[in-house]
């Protein structure tokens, strides 16, 4: 590297932002993840043993992901090669690889191949990074915000071990920040910035645990904020909402988080907790969610969990679709939140469920069963000769429009599926069912 070379480096390093000017260089400077990088614990034990592993980050944005595959290499003198799976594609992967070979058997330097993202890589892309790393060409760590057992590929994923990062307390986020605020060589401490407590909170909080999100807003923040004729920036409440404009939710619609929402709001319904679905409708919705998609799942909720304990369930969750159709979002979030509340609020029955579950379990195990003769309809003569319809007690003709019969095929005929259960709606309908059928059913 000439002296060009050097001061071009030196400029990009301060004119990078401030998450990536902070990036701690060691393990003394990293905040978080003790269960970890602790002192005796298994990452930092295998680092200072320099028997580093092939392994998976696995953890939300701005845990520190990125940064740890830094320090590791750094601290086992390994040349680190980054890739993000975004852009790069197989070519980038055989031209790290070869390199890593060069360097290994010229200066027998290991070579970290860190792929931020990889869950974004397809099989095949995968699958070219596994020869070198069961022959020990690379180290690779991976990155990744989604469950790897589902993102990763299972020969992959075998040969790596998988470490889940946590999400940053809220005192841990408040360190970096004032680390950031100190620092007069990479951070900010040169502009003599102060930022008022209740400002700091509010970046604290809705930096959601990523200190990437908290450390762009304060440097958006001191952008904007112009100094007093001493030279000094306070940094007020106003201005940090302004930079933060709203808290940045973890969702991804295609990740792993997107299904673990909408379960908690399947599951908050069931629950009857109208507080908790609320609150799990308004994070997917928030978060940009498909209102169609959240929909659906109400009109399923409406007869899996309330079924005929509300028979009124199933037309609030279809006007709500409707109203998703007719208004569009956002004005449609209301009617989404009522239906979400009226199927909280609403007497709960599995009867539905549980019969329809029992019934498919006897077509796959009994088959094409034959329709009794005396329910099937006659339409020719041919099909009276055989007996069609020949038996058949019209329902209308007797008291109470209710006749016995049997209805079932004859190898199910002692078969009973729907049970009601005693609450809501179901409390009649279970009467009504043992006034007709005497017990029978």
């Amino acid at each position: 590297m000439d002296l060009f070379d050097l001061e071009r480096d030196q400029q990009l390093k301060h004119e990078a932002p401030l998450a990536a000017r902070m990036r701690p260089a060691s393990f003394g400077e990293f905040v978080g993840q003790e269960h970890l990088v602790g002192e005796g614990r298994v990452v930092r034990q295998a680092i200072e043993a320099d028997q580093l592993p092939s392994m998976i980050l696995w953890g939300p944005p701005g845990s520190g992901k990125t940064t740890l595959a830094y320090i590791i290499a750094a601290m086992t003198k390994s040349h680190f090669s980054p890739i993000s799976a975004v852009g790069a594609g197989v070519a980038d992967l055989r031209r790290v690889v070869q390199e890593a070979r060069e360097r290994r058997g010229m200066h027998r330097q290991h070579t970290v191949l860190f792929i931020d993202e990889i869950h974004r890589f397809n099989k095949a892309q995968q699958d070219a990074v596994l020869p070198y790393v069961e022959d020990g060409t690379v180290v690779l760590i991976g990155a990744t915000t989604e469950n790897p057992s589902f993102e990763v590929v299972s020969p992959l994923l075998s040969r790596c071990r998988v470490f889940t990062l946590e999400p940053l307390t809220d005192e841990q986020v408040r360190l970096i920040v004032k680390r950031a605020l100190a620092d007069e060589e990479r951070g900010l401490g040169k502009m003599q910035v102060t930022v008022e407590d209740d400002a700091l909170e509010h970046v604290v909080a809705m930096s959601n645990g990523d200190a990437r999100v908290a450390l762009n807003a304060v440097e958006i923040a001191v952008s904007a904020t112009r100094p007093d004729e001493e030279g000094k920036r306070t940094i007020s409440l106003a201005v940090v909402e302004d930079a933060l404009q709203h808290r940045a939710l973890l969702y991804d619609k295609a990740g792993e988080e997107h299904y673990n929402l909408i379960s908690a709001l399947h599951k908050s319904i069931r629950g009857s907790d109208p507080d908790a679905a609320l609150y799990w409708l308004g994070r997917m919705l928030e978060a940009g969610e498909d209102p169609l998609y959240i929909a659906r799942r109400l009109v399923r909720v409406a007869s899996e969990d309330v079924g005929m304990a509300d028979p009124q369930a199933l037309p609030v969750a279809i006007a709500a679709q409707q109203a998703v159709h007719f208004v569009g979002m956002p004005e449609a979030d209301l009617a989404l939140a009522q239906a979400t509340v009226y199927l909280a609020t609403a007497p709960k029955s599995n009867s539905l469920y549980r019969a329809y579950l029992q019934v498919q379990q006897d077509v796959k195990q009994t088959g094409s069963q034959p329709v009794p003769l005396h329910l099937r309809n006659p339409v020719t003569g041919m099909m009276r000769q055989q007996g069609y319809g020949k038996g058949y007690r019209y329902a209308h003709d007797y008291p109470g429009h209710f006749v016995e019969q049997q209805n079932m095929p004859d190898r199910l005929k002692d078969r009973r599926y729907y049970s009601p259960g005693d609450q809501g709606y179901e409390k009649e309908v279970r009467a009504r069912i043992e006034q007709w059928w005497k017990g029978k059913k």
